[in-house]
């Protein structure tokens, strides 16, 4: 599914991404956790394809594709999702139509056929139920006004009705009350599937008691250093990341 050999980024002058190594198999579910500074929303924007992030060594397989060599548009259309730590308000268009034409971009992509707009209507009522979005939400401007919850439910269902192959859940606990937070996790378990895979980016362990992992990475100074399974996690929340930096270092 996906596989990073050897990556150095840089944002500027500065080196974010110090050989940083990943495999992710397909129906997979990894967490990365680390420390602020790590390089953990970086590798994120490096996989969306977000400009501004210069990958100066190693290579990243998509699916058996080189990922480098796309654009940010056809990565979507290939399948890749990226959840933002802070999603962007978008003023003046509606959170339907933003999603409709999102979606009908990469069924057009896919050689799909597009929906019309009562298609597209009971398609996302359907998605909706599962992550409690009232169809006020659906009307209003994208994320304008939105509560920290509302906006990453509106994440999630952005996720569901774009059906991608390979979900990276930048932080998306970030900001989140006890409620908001299960909502959440909940939605994005049910998307779980044998043919799609989730990176879940995250500072801290509670998010993972929603979105069980099958691995989970420690990200240090711009590399992985540690790789477990849940129980991994559970120890970081306990002992925090000062051995990992120390070593990272």
């Amino acid at each position: 599914m996906l596989e990073i050999n050897n990556l150095h980024v840089n944002v500027g002058e500065t080196e974010i991404l110090k050989g940083l190594n990943l495999k992710i198999n397909a129906g997979e579910v990894h967490a990365i956790m680390g420390p602020n500074g790590a390089g953990k929303s970086t590798l994120s924007y490096v996989l969306s394809g977000r400009v501004g992030y210069e990958v100066t060594k190693g290579s990243i397989i998509y699916q058996g594709k080189n990922l480098l060599d796309m654009e940010p548009e056809k990565r979507a259309g290939e399948g890749i999702f990226l959840a933002f730590q802070y999603p962007v308000e978008i003023p003046g268009v509606s959170t339907m139509n933003f999603l409709k034409a999102a979606v009908n971009s990469v069924r057009k992509y896919r050689g799909k056929k597009e929906f019309d707009a009562m298609e597209f209507l009971k398609f996302v009522r359907e998605q909706t139920k599962i992550l409690n979005i009232s169809d006020d939400m659906l009307k209003r401007a994208v994320n304008v006004g939105f509560s920290g919850g509302e906006k990453k439910r509106a994440e999630v269902l952005q996720m569901a009705v774009l059906d991608p192959i390979l979900a990276v859940l930048d932080e998306t606990d970030s900001g989140l009350d006890v409620d908001a937070l299960r909502i959440v996790g909940e939605g994005v378990t049910a998307l779980r599937s044998s043919e799609r895979s989730m990176l879940v980016i995250t500072h801290y362990q509670r998010l993972l008691d929603y979105i069980v992992p099958d691995v989970v990475h420690v990200l240090a100074s711009g590399k992985i250093v540690d790789t477990g399974d849940k129980n991994l996690a559970l120890e970081l929340e306990k002992n925090g990341y000062e051995t990992y930096s120390e070593a990272a270092a």
